[in-house]
């Protein structure tokens, strides 16, 4: 042990634990591939004092062949099936066995590992699947209801088209840089009157003077940043060619997104859930219902349309996830523990859902100038801890107040105020503290009082 180290004592403590012991009579695992999966089907024995029976079949990754094993797995009676989440080949086994009511559940592939030293076939996989099920030992992930699945396929694609969208700006930027054009010293590409110029350029002008005269409202007081932007310009025609390539794309991509997000909208207009309840806690009786979008979007750093992306990504039934902490584990904004005897390593963040994460860190930075309870916490830890750290900080409590909202339909956002922290700190603790060490040092101390 290291000098200085002390060993940690650990005091004695009752944990309830899980009955691990043939938690299902009847069910199946599923080793999930491309083009097809083996199934083994855990039966119980077919004669006194007999052994419990595995039943191996290799099934086609089509529609109809498990529409066909999920008839014969209800004439077993198989009350779970198990299947690793293997990148997206897991959908069509989930969906369909999910469609004609057999219980099935995804799991991740870690816990589903199989032992050191034992063989590794497709066979093997599917056996220890099934053996690990009916024994309770593997833990479900979630898989959200179809509408939700709905919205999260057009939440999901909205960020990648905006990602590829602020690509093709950078591609821009680029190319009009080796032009010698440093229109973004001055103003950004996405600006009416950063395009116009440009479309001006396009179409062969090359004036500086008349290029910074298309400058619109608030840009037309940086009219000599502008000429002094443009002024040696060596905007040729394969400029040209490829500018107009670029600006086609970012509008074809705006005109997308524009069309997802009226998509998302009407998903969550279908959902009654979504619709929210009529009123909380002492709330008068004929108060107007506030739809859930809007309940969130009360939380500082939340816009609507983050609301609805985070609500695609956690459902609205909370159900699944029992408290606040499951949800901030489940998004891989809680630290993993990392202690083995009196060493405890650095926490590293678990995996969660990224986007989720996402979103939930882009609501922390939103909070960085605003007034309010979050945006004090995050300036208060970024002194501290720095500004990673803070945003993280801040993304888990905010998703915390996102669970509860969700959890409970009529209750709403009140902020504690930026001064809450300060009003419960006692500012005199410090020195009670510097008092009662130099006491048991056997000084006496006196405390003088500041002069006004």
């Amino acid at each position: 042990m290291a000098r200085g180290q002390r060993k940690q004592k650990l005091s004695a403590r009752l944990v309830e634990d899980e009955e691990y012991q043939l938690r299902y009579e009847r069910c199946a695992g599923i080793d999930v591939a491309r083009a097809s999966g083996v199934v083994c089907t855990r039966l119980p024995p077919q004669r006194d004092g007999g052994r419990r029976v595995s039943v191996t079949e290799t099934v086609a990754a089509t529609v109809p062949a498990i529409a066909a094993l999920a008839g014969r797995l209800l004439d077993d009676g198989v009350a779970m099936v198990s299947m690793e989440s293997t990148p997206d080949y897991w959908r069509v086994w989930y969906y369909v066995l999910e469609a004609h009511g057999v219980a099935v559940q995804l799991v991740n592939s870690s816990a589903a590992r199989q032992l050191a030293g034992r063989p590794k076939t497709d066979r093997a996989d599917a056996q220890w699947l099934a053996r690990l099920t009916e024994m309770g030992l593997l833990r479900a992930s979630f898989v959200p209801p179809a509408q939700i699945r709905e919205l999260r396929d057009y939440t999901r694609m909205r960020v990648h088209l905006v990602h590829d969208r602020t690509r093709r700006y950078q591609r821009l930027e680029k190319l009009l840089e080796g032009a010698l054009v440093k229109l973004t010293a001055v103003t950004s590409l996405t600006t009416a009157s950063a395009k116009n110029m440009i479309a001006a350029m396009i179409a062969g002008e090359r004036d500086p003077a008349v290029l910074a005269a298309m400058a619109q409202k608030r840009m037309k007081a940086k009219h000599q940043d502008l000429v002094a932007a443009l002024t040696g310009m060596m905007f040729g025609e394969h400029h040209a060619h490829l500018c107009r390539m670029l600006l086609n794309q970012i509008r074809y991509l705006g005109e997308d997104i524009e069309i997802l997000q009226d998509k998302i909208t009407a998903c969550l207009e279908a959902m009654p859930a979504a619709q929210g309840a009529a009123a909380g806690a002492g709330a008068a009786p004929d108060a107007a219902a506030l739809p859930t979008v809007h309940r969130l979007a009360q939380i500082p750093g939340v816009s609507e349309d983050l609301a609805r992306s985070i609500i695609a990504e956690t459902g609205l039934d909370m159900s699944r996830f029992p408290t606040a902490a499951h949800l901030v584990s489940w998004a891989g904004l809680a630290p993993v523990a990392h202690q083995s005897g009196p060493r405890a390593r650095k926490p590293k963040k678990g995996q969660g859902d990224s986007y989720l994460r996402g979103y939930c860190t882009q609501a922390a930075n939103g909070t960085a100038g605003t007034d309010t309870f979050p945006g004090e916490r995050l300036r208060r830890i970024a002194r501290r801890r720095g500004g990673a750290r803070a945003r993280v900080a801040v993304a888990r409590s905010i998703l915390i107040i996102i669970w509860h909202l969700l959890n409970d339909p009529g209750a709403r956002f009140a902020d504690l105020g930026p001064g809450h922290y300060a009003s419960k700190t006692d500012k005199d603790k410090k020195t009670r503290n510097l008092i009662c060490q130099l006491q048991a040092l056997g000084l006496d101390v006196t405390i003088t009082p500041r002069a006004a």
